[in-house]
């Protein structure tokens, strides 16, 4: 859990670094985006389930 609380934080400072410098935003600026990413991120903890029977 821990380690989840440093990538938010972590994410937070870069979003801000870019917001800053005025670079367009590292991530995905749609919902269809940020589903792309979680449904590749199901999809492998799935094969992963799988896998370990």
């Amino acid at each position: 859990m821990l380690s989840a609380l440093y990538s938010l934080i972590t994410g937070i400072g870069v979003g801000l670094l870019f917001a800053f410098l005025k670079f367009p935003i590292p991530a995905p600026n749609h919902i269809n985006g940020v589903l792309g990413i979680l449904g590749i991120f199901l999809g492998y903890l799935i094969i992963d389930y799988f896998r370990k029977g």
